[in-house]
């Protein structure tokens, strides 16, 4: 698995589907074929993963980098699953603050990592 590093890797995704959402996550994707005229950004034919958590919806950089994490880890354990294509995960709801007063805890954790499950569910359930 590689890792989306450039504004044109993640301009080129997002230009693409959205193939799955939940409450608080959505999953775009984009394929790597010649005739997509992406594949000149992607340097070789791997599954690609970036992670957007902006600041609007995650305030503190502790819980921004720990959501990071998990969409890293659950994409890669899931990664053989996944087709050839780049794939950007996006966070588009914040989670309660109220719910989860750690910057960072456990059930956070548990809490991205079940809904990020979901979504990689949702996007192959999309597929078949």
């Amino acid at each position: 698995m590689q890792r989306l590093k450039t504004r044109a890797q993640f301009q080129a995704v997002l230009a693409g589907a959205t193939v799955a959402r939940t409450a608080h996550f959505a999953l775009h994707r984009c394929s790597l074929d010649a005739s997509s005229g992406v594949a000149s950004a992607f340097s070789v034919q791997d599954v690609w993963v970036g992670a957007m958590v902006p600041k609007r919806w995650a305030r503190r950089a502790v819980t921004r980098n720990a959501i990071k994490r998990q969409i890293y880890n659950v994409t890669a354990a899931s990664e053989a699953s996944l087709p050839l294509a780049a794939y950007v995960v996006r966070l588009r709801a914040g989670f309660d603050r109220k719910q989860f007063v750690s910057a960072v805890s456990d059930k956070l954790k548990a809490a991205v990592r079940a809904e990020l499950q979901l979504l990689l569910e949702r996007s192959a359930a999309a597929r078949a």
